[in-house]
């Protein structure tokens, strides 16, 4: 199963969308809040439920022992959203301080992500919250790098507003570029359309030259309830936000299955040093013997 990660230009709805996306997958699912800026649903969705005592700040110390206590500490905690303990929740940050603390706790924290998605078959979604840049490469405090880094699709979250595109606009090729050079390569990069404003998925794909992934629709009563908690609106589990969800999450499976078997059958880039020596050396027409 794929680990998708998604993130935003400004406050375009990734909570929301990520907790959509964790909730209507067909499969075992996993959302963690790793949004460096602190997460909301802990205090929102959640009503107060989960206490600062739990959640993705305590990994930090974990992996600070090894790899095996922070596969125990990720384990011990995560919250279950249902009854059979089929989605599951990495509660985020309570204060952005505590941010500078996972800087060396992201790398180890994907490869369980991983684990998770390909032994153990979740869906895994990462809410990465607002991209942050500096001098053009994502940020190592505000932005979970290595996160993005690693995961089999990276979703830039935007509504079909001018506003939206425009400061989308200047963040996606940055993005694009840190995905090539040391990520998971371009073609992670995707776009997950909210369909709030007058652009069509078309426009939006042409408008950022990125491909629009999957959408979700302007759902003001159903994303107000995952955003403030409390009781759910009527006809919720048949909600369009729910409906549409659980179709972006096979098209999200399916996008990353494709690059799956072409990157199992693309030719591996050659290492970049090794790459200079036999250029130089056909030059010369080769080695004399």
């Amino acid at each position: 199963m794929p680990v998708t990660a998604l993130v935003s230009a400004k406050s375009s709805g990734v909570t929301t969308a990520a907790l959509a996306l964790t909730l209507a997958s067909k499969r075992p699912s996993l959302l963690a809040e790793c949004d460096p800026v602190g997460g909301t649903l802990r205090a929102g969705f959640l009503q107060g439920q989960v206490s600062a005592g739990f959640g993705l700040y305590h990994l930090a110390a974990a992996e600070r022992t090894g790899t095996e206590a922070l596969a125990n500490a990720f384990a011990s905690h995560l919250w279950g959203m249902d009854e059979a303990g089929h989605r599951k929740l990495l509660p985020g940050l309570t204060d952005p301080a505590q941010a500078a603390a996972l800087g060396r706790t992201w790398p180890a924290l994907s490869e369980v992500m991983h684990v998770m998605a390909t032994e153990a078959g979740y869906d895994v979604f990462i809410d990465a919250g607002r991209l942050a840049l500096e001098s053009g490469r994502l940020h190592t405090t505000l932005t979970p790098a290595p996160l993005l880094h690693r995961a089999d699709l990276t979703l830039m979250v935007v509504r079909g507003t001018e506003q939206s595109l425009t400061l989308a606009r200047h963040l996606v090729d940055p993005l694009r570029t840190e995905l090539a050079e040391r990520g998971s390569g371009p073609d992670a990069l995707g776009l997950l359309l909210i369909e709030e404003g007058p652009y069509q998925a078309h426009q939006v794909t042409d408008a950022l030259k990125t491909p629009v992934m999957a959408a979700l629709p302007w759902d003001p009563d159903t994303a107000g309830y995952f955003t403030n908690g409390g009781r759910p609106p009527r006809g919720y589990a048949r909600s369009p936000l729910l409906r549409h969800a659980r179709t972006a999450t096979e098209q999200l499976e399916a996008a990353a299955s494709r690059r799956h078997i072409h990157q199992q059958y693309s030719p591996r880039p050659a290492n970049a040093q090794l790459a200079g020596i036999l250029q130089r050396l056909a030059e010369r027409g080769g080695p004399r013997g």
